[in-house]
């Protein structure tokens, strides 16, 4: 597709749009939770000590994600917004902020999670495994700018529509990861190590390639040359009216998962640990349509917003609820029905065999988490689309850090269901809160349209 075409798909029809837009994006994170997948397969080799500690290390992990993915919805916010509008000057200069925003930002934090890493891991109960954590996260923390700039180049592919290009950088770094992630752990016998560098390694070849087609082809539909470049500290302070909440939600989904682990040594040891960070590895790769279905929201709710068109933004959130919820039913049947199959991956050793019962058991419970997502993730995504960032900061802390903990602590504790009710505690939480946002969406998309109106009322 033409530079044109992108930007014309993208301010064209919704429905098309986030179809053009949500498929390859679909694709991309799909191969990035086969990669994440395979992490957790090889490890899971080593045994259930290994598997646990990449469960320890995974909340660090998204955070560390969400630092890139918070400055990159950010980014593409205020640049879809300013294609919306037509001021392709700013959404050059927006990009360009990302760019610096990434570079800053990336920096401060190696420093301070470095430092930091050992006290954190005792704080988080990591117990016997952290050693091996250790191993793992410093050598990742230690690259962090590989994955936050990764992040925000990618947000600028999508938020002019090239979702082309960013699903190819993305799938450079997936393939190179399931290819390095044996030959590291086994092969070259470097362990939990291994598979962090072969993780390091592959973010990289995806940051080369990108930064390549920016600045050395630079047949982007925006200019990303320096002189285009025009600080502007209202420019970094929108930027991070959405990153800042975005990558809060991160930090939130992190500290769920350290309390979720909580609970679960409490009822049943670290073993709890694995079982349940193998079962949300099938979770997270069920979510993924939902997840390309979001991001497709983003830039088109930001391009709607942009051109003043409340109906083109209630389209959107509503097509995008509706295919997302068509896609889990889907999804969450397979996963019930395969729980089985989906649980040998994680105990083809001796080591694991014996997790094999249990994960399959939390599979066909957790499959049900898959439907309670839909409403709740395309609220979010509208919300950070607009530059409210808040809002949708206020829906994540509401559904996952106080609903879904509270639901979790009283079925599993209270009412005394163990493992099962932590499960369920997830799923209604996880839905009782998407359904918030959701009637908040639609509350907000109404008053938009009142003044969009009234605007267009005083015009004639």
């Amino acid at each position: 597709m033409s530079k044109s075409k992108n930007i014309e798909m993208i301010t064209g029809d919704p429905k098309k749009a986030i179809v053009k837009l949500a498929i390859p994006m679909m694709l991309s994170m799909l191969l990035i939770m086969f990669y994440n997948l395979a992490d957790s397969i090889w490890v899971a080799g080593l045994g259930a000590d290994a598997l646990a500690a990449i469960g320890f290390i995974t909340p660090l992990f998204m955070v560390l994600v969400g630092l890139g993915n918070g400055i990159g919805s950010g980014a593409n916010s205020l640049i879809a917004r300013y294609i919306g509008s037509k001021n392709y000057s700013q959404a050059n200069n927006a990009a360009l902020h990302g760019i610096l925003l990434s570079v800053v930002i990336s920096l401060i934090f190696t420093v301070l999670i470095e430092v930091f890493m050992n006290p954190i891991l005792v704080a988080m109960g990591a117990g016997k495994t952290i050693g091996i954590a250790e191993q793992y996260s410093y050598i990742i923390f230690g690259f962090l700018f590989i994955f936050v700039y990764s992040g925000v180049a990618s947000s600028i592919f999508r938020a002019e529509g090239d979702m082309k290009r960013a699903t190819i950088a993305i799938a450079v770094t997936a393939v190179m990861n399931i290819i390095l992630d044996p030959i590291f752990i086994y092969v070259l016998n470097l362990g939990i190590a291994g598979a962090a560098w072969a993780t390091v390694i592959s973010a990289s070849l995806s940051c080369i390639i990108m930064s390549y087609w920016m600045w050395g082809k630079r047949d982007l539909y925006l200019d990303l040359s320096p002189k285009n470049f025009d600080y502007q500290s209202s420019m970094i302070t929108d930027i991070m009216q959405v990153a800042i909440p975005s990558t809060l939600e991160t930090i939130i989904f992190s500290i769920l998962a350290v309390i979720i682990n909580s609970m679960l040594v409490i009822i049943a040891g670290t073993t709890a640990v694995a079982v349940y960070t193998a079962s949300m590895r099938i979770v997270q790769l069920a979510m993924i349509p939902l997840i390309g279905l979001g991001t497709a929201v983003l830039t088109v709710a930001g391009v709607s917003y942009g051109a003043g068109n409340p109906n083109n933004l209630k389209i959107a959130h509503t097509y995008s609820i509706k295919l997302g919820f068509a896609i889990s039913i889907i999804l969450g049947i397979l996963m019930f029905v395969c729980s089985y199959y989906l649980a040998s991956i994680f105990s083809y050793t001796a080591a694991s065999a014996s997790l094999a019962p249990e994960i399959a058991s939390a599979i066909s419970v957790l499959s049900l988490f898959v439907l309670a997502i839909p409403h709740g993730i395309m609220s979010s995504m509208m919300f950070q689309g607009i530059g409210k960032g808040i809002n949708s900061l206020l829906i994540t802390l509401l559904r996952s850090l106080i609903l879904e903990t509270v639901f979790a602590y009283i079925f599993a504790f209270i009412f005394g269901w163990g493992l099962t009710g932590i499960y369920a505690g997830v799923i209604l939480g996880c839905f009782v809160g998407g359904t918030i946002g959701f009637i908040w969406a639609r509350i907000f998309i109404r008053e938009f349209k009142k003044i969009s109106d009234k605007k267009y009322a005083q015009k004639d």
